[in-house]
């Protein structure tokens, strides 16, 4: 099994920015998938981001594209979510994730695919 531990949550202002850090460890990194997910309250959870084992092959969902970036360091276990332009839509609880896959440059984007979760941080942005 692996374990996830997400860091950099906090609170900022409207069109500030914030770096989400997860790492893994028990089990070697580049062998997972990995996403981040986030839940507002009253809400179900939701996609924000995917990168392939590679960190070659990245998706974002439609209301982040162009202002996060995902991204991996395989050497170091660890994965990243540079959030800029941050918006009040986007304060949630954020949450990343790792699963299994075959495939190098393979990207997962649904929730149901993910076999590990970290605790979450939670990201507040003010208007």
């Amino acid at each position: 099994q692996v374990q996830l531990v997400e860091s950099g949550g906090g609170l900022v202002q409207a069109g500030g920015s914030l770096r989400l850090s997860c790492a893994a460890s028990g089990r070697t990194f580049s062998n997972y998938a990995a996403g981040w997910f986030r839940q507002a309250p009253g809400k179900e959870r939701e996609f924000v981001a995917a990168i392939s084992r590679s960190g070659a092959g990245t998706r974002y969902s439609d209301s982040v594209k162009g202002r996060f970036t995902i991204s991996r360091d395989n050497a170091k276990s660890t994965m990243y979510l540079q959030m800029n332009d941050l918006k009040p839509e986007d304060t949630a609880v954020y949450y990343c994730s790792v699963t299994q896959v075959a495939l190098w440059r393979v990207v997962v984007a649904e929730a149901y695919k993910y076999d590990y979760w970290g605790q979450g941080t939670q990201v507040t942005v003010s208007s």
